[in-house]
């Protein structure tokens, strides 16, 4: 198939440090072309890729601190993309950009498929799928569909996560681990607290809020992080360690006894849950959004709701055999897993739209071999 992979500017794919999106883009994209797909990346052009590559921006707007409308490289972006699919050059486009890329969408023969990558909640988007019924869309989880029954939902395709580089540890250290971006929803405050309840030191890896202080939800970041988590990153046992990037991960998840997941808000996926499985490392996590579909409980982990029940758990860690953490990840989130899934999906969306559906890989790749 000639796929278009159209990349949100904000982070090179793959990301340097923080950045599940463009990471699982990343993955996708080098087992398409692996298997025999002609694809074409749209992303930042610090990005690096087998694909390829189109530039949208010359540099991810992450490490533009002077960009004061990131909506500019949007529109960039969407002109790229559905200016060359319009030319027939794809046989199917698939968007990254959640709803922004659905009425350029309407306007061509081409198909776009888009992953919903983020929340679902959100009041404005019911008025958003009602204007868009027909355009198809994949979720990251059967949970994150809830809020959008409407929605025309293609598949659910679980991230992937990158299995061959992250290495399975068999004995881990003494202590627990809690890795993601510095916001109220993620729980840190949380992790802090069942670190204390069970006596085991606690290491984070966080991402700091965002420079844009124009948005709100910026402002609550660092509000949050000022107010509740600088205090916390002061206490014993408590080590901060900065963002961690992919040659860094697999210490910091393989050597933990477990990582916390507290979380308050509807994960669409938890990528971070997939790949601390993929380092042998259980996990503990409060019942929210995907985190049932992800973690089997009392098989790769835990999964409760007060910080005390988190608690318990943590003391109960060593019934989960840390080899049957990571053969799940190889199962269910590796990039062939995901790219399996992404397959199948597109060969829907070409039918649905009574086009012609190009042979399966394993077809292609015997016919190039």
């Amino acid at each position: 198939m000639r796929i278009a992979q159209v990349a949100p500017p904000f982070e090179s794919v793959p990301p340097m440090r923080y950045g599940g999106t463009e990471r699982v883009i990343a993955l996708l994209t080098e087992e398409l072309v692996r298997r025999g797909h002609e694809v074409t990346l749209f992303a930042s052009g610090d990005s690096s890729t087998s694909a390829r590559l189109i530039p949208t921006i010359d540099t991810a707007l992450w490490r533009q601190p002077t960009v004061r409308d990131p909506l500019a490289f949007w529109a960039i972006t969407l002109g790229e993309v559905f200016h060359r699919a319009a030319d027939g050059e794809f046989d199917i486009v698939h968007s990254h950009l959640d709803f922004i890329a659905y009425p350029c969408a309407m306007l061509i023969g081409t198909p776009t498929v888009t992953t919903l990558h983020g929340r679902l909640d959100l009041p404005e988007l019911a008025r958003v799928y009602a204007r868009f019924p027909s355009l198809p869309v994949i979720s990251i989880s059967n949970s994150q569909r809830a809020p959008l029954p409407m929605a025309n939902w293609v598949s659910t395709v679980y991230n992937g996560v990158d299995t061959d580089g992250l290495r399975f540890n068999s004995r881990p250290g003494d202590y627990l681990a809690w890795l993601g971006r510095i916001s109220p929803e993620k729980g840190l405050e949380h992790a802090v607290e069942i670190a204390r309840r069970v006596g085991l030191p606690l290491k984070v890896a966080a991402r700091m809020p965002l420079n844009n202080l124009a948005d709100p939800n910026v402002r609550a970041d660092w509000d949050y992080y000022h107010e509740v988590v600088a205090p916390l990153l002061k206490e014993p046992d408590i080590e901060y360690v900065g963002e961690v990037g992919d040659a860094e991960k697999s210490e910091f998840l393989g050597r933990a006894r477990a990582l916390l997941f507290p979380i308050d808000w509807p994960e669409p996926f938890g990528l971070v849950m997939a790949e601390a499985l993929a380092c042998g490392t259980p996990v503990i996590a409060r019942r929210r959004g995907s985190v049932p579909e992800v973690i089997r409980h009392g098989v790769t982990g835990f999964i409760g709701e007060t910080n005390e029940e988190l608690a318990a758990f943590c003391a109960r860690i060593d019934e989960i055999d840390r080899a049957t953490c990571r053969r799940e990840a190889e199962t269910r989130f590796s990039p062939q897993a995901m790219a399996d899934g992404y397959e199948a999906a597109y060969r829907r969306v070409l039918r649905d739209a009574g086009l012609v559906v190009p042979a399966p890989s394993f077809v292609l790749r015997q016919r190039t071999a």
